[in-house]
């Protein structure tokens, strides 16, 4: 009898064994209801064109690895790096690498880009001329008032021919840099959003490719001057340090960089957003 009793609590603890064993190998993200792999949440943060759209377009890619991609569209670029900071998204896609240089720089914030995905070559329009040889003496000119696109900004006048900057001055330069301006061009810093509204009062603006596209403007048909092709603004996606190895943000650069995304790119956007 004991023998039997025996027995029969040793098959009580194996099958306890195995019930616990076979809890603790349920993945965490299985529903233990219906068996089916849950969605694991994905919160992206963007701005216009054409960010949305890309990331519109890979969400389908990313729901058969089982990602559930949400897109938050901003409207202000100053947010959207706060925004990664304290949480509110897990990645955002809007920025060049020097915006987030100075970013981190200036508010002591560790932010770190993965992958580039394109660029959008900045440039120069304008309702009143149609071509710079044509730009007056002392002519008024808009450019974005955040540091890493206004020192762009200046860089895009001095390849056109207006201005000339400093050796040294790069990407961060000011208008302390200029140091020839023969045309005594009068200089206006605006948030990047308004300029395209600004082109009506201005003489020349040079405006962000996807604040272009927002406000209805055709870079190819309506600019009268592109940035050079050598450009170190390469969009990329930006997240926490802590989060640049986890698989949905692998998969979320992959989905970026796919051959579907570059086509996209040359077919709607060509010669205004250049994939990498």
């Amino acid at each position: 009898m004991k023998r039997i009793l025996s027995l029969a609590l040793t098959l009580v603890f194996l099958l306890s064994l195995a019930l616990v064993a076979g809890c603790g190998s349920t993945p965490q993200d299985t529903d233990k209801n219906t068996g089916k792999t849950e969605m694991k949440k994905l919160v992206v943060g963007a701005i216009g064109e054409p960010h949305t759209k890309m990331l519109n377009m890979v969400k389908p890619k990313l729901a058969e690895q089982g990602i559930d991609m949400q897109i938050k569209d901003f409207t202000d670029y100053a947010q959207l790096n706060p925004a990664l900071k304290d949480g509110q998204i897990e990645a955002n896609f809007f920025q060049h690498i020097p915006y987030l240089e100075d970013y981190n720089k200036n508010t002591d914030s560790d932010l770190v880009w993965t992958v580039k995905i394109h660029t959008e070559p900045m440039r120069l329009y304008s309702k009143k001329i149609d071509s710079l040889d044509k730009l007056p003496d002392g002519a008024t000119v808009g450019i974005p008032n955040d540091p890493s696109n206004s020192g762009r900004a200046l860089m895009v006048l001095e390849a056109a021919g207006l201005i000339k900057l400093k050796p040294d001055a790069g990407v961060t330069a000011t208008e302390r840099d200029i140091i020839e301006n023969n045309k005594k061009l009068d200089i206006k810093m605006s948030d990047a959003a308004m300029l395209p509204r600004a082109l009506e009062d201005l003489d020349i603006c040079c405006i962000n490719t996807n604040y272009a596209l927002d406000a209805g403007l055709d870079p190819v048909k309506e600019a009268i001057f592109v940035e050079p092709g050598d450009s170190p603004f390469a969009n990329v996606v930006v997240v926490r340090p802590e989060d640049k190895d986890k698989d949905t943000i692998k998969a979320l650069g992959a989905a970026l960089q796919s051959p579907e995304i570059a086509k996209f790119l040359k077919d709607n956007y060509p010669s205004c957003v250049l994939a990498f």
